[in-house]
């Protein structure tokens, strides 16, 4: 079967992007790499990793999130106890089925910037009545371990 030059694949692009995927895997495949789109290509492989550590962030947020309610929110803890910290075992198994070495490196660098997001999140469902932590008190792999969680305060 004939393959679309690259002009082709350009405007297929545009019109139907799992069509051009699906035409450049056949490229791909059939090493015709001259006919490759490859600008289309290198913004869509950008893109594919700019998803996978937006989606490990998100989940490492949420854990964060409900670890710093769970320790540190006491006035919400008897009646929410339960349910954070299955927030927290599912956000872990989650985020496990997409962890690469190099997503953890990754989420190792941002550590810091993830848990100031968590951390202004909480402070607004709080109404900043809780005293949490400016700098993240938990390290990575604890943050991963499915068995931990902090001792309550």
């Amino acid at each position: 079967m004939k393959t679309l030059n690259q002009n082709q694949l350009k405007n297929l692009y545009e019109i139907d992007e799992n069509l051009w995927l699906e035409e450049t895997i056949k490229i791909l495949k059939e090493k015709c790499f001259t006919e490759l789109d490859l600008e289309n290509l290198i913004g869509e492989l950008e893109s594919l990793g700019k998803k996978d550590k937006n989606r490990v962030s998100s989940f490492l947020e949420q854990i964060i999130r409900h670890l710093l309610l769970l320790q540190y929110w006491t006035r919400e803890q008897e009646r929410n106890k339960n349910h954070w910290r299955a927030e927290i075992l599912g956000f872990r198994t989650q985020l496990r089925k997409y962890l690469t070495t190099n997503l953890h490196n990754y989420l190792a660098n941002k550590l810091d910037l993830i848990y100031q997001d968590a951390l202004g999140y909480v402070q607004e469902q709080t109404g900043f009545s809780v005293n949490f932590p400016e700098e993240c008190p938990y390290c990575l792999e604890k943050l991963l371990d499915k068995t931990w969680f902090p001792p309550e305060i």
